[in-house]
């Protein structure tokens, strides 16, 4: 499987917006309510201004899958994604998130709400251990750059 990241853009809001208002998306988010169109906007354009912020449409051939996202924070990126609804259960997620883990050579986190255990695959997959949990938050560090042996 060769999933691609490429940064998205404003043209990506509509397809960025329906994975974020997707239910078992908003189940597994920290902010679980339905996202505006407005907001959504405002937040991307905000995003893709962030020089800190990297956002990424995952394709597989040519087909967007998912998103991956990194926040550069005192010398840790956090990591985030969110697979496309009918992209679920394929292993699409775990390529994704290796891919981009692949290309930061500095320590990784990611938070994952307790119960998510397609993400903490994910996570696991890609490199990252589980530290600690905190008010039902599960945090995962990779606190050394390692090579991910692909399959």
């Amino acid at each position: 499987m060769q999933i691609k990241l490429r940064l998205a853009t404003l043209a990506d809001a509509d397809l960025l917006l329906a994975w974020r208002n997707d239910s078992e998306t908003r189940q597994f988010s920290h902010h679980t309510h339905e996202i505006s169109r407005s907001e959504h906007i405002a937040w991307l354009a905000k995003t893709l201004a962030n020089p800190e912020r990297k956002l990424f449409i995952a394709e597989l051939a040519g087909k967007p899958v998912g998103t991956v996202r990194a926040d550069h924070q005192s010398n840790v990126w956090e990591i985030s994604w969110t697979i496309a609804p009918e992209a679920r259960g394929q292993g699409i997620g775990k390529e994704m998130v290796r891919t981009l883990a692949l290309q930061i050579q500095d320590p990784i986190r990611a938070e994952i709400k307790a119960g998510n255990v397609a993400s903490i695959k994910i996570a696991e997959f890609a490199g990252l251990h589980f530290s600690h949990e905190s008010q039902g938050t599960l945090h995962y560090i990779r606190s050394e750059c390692k090579t991910v042996a692909a399959n």
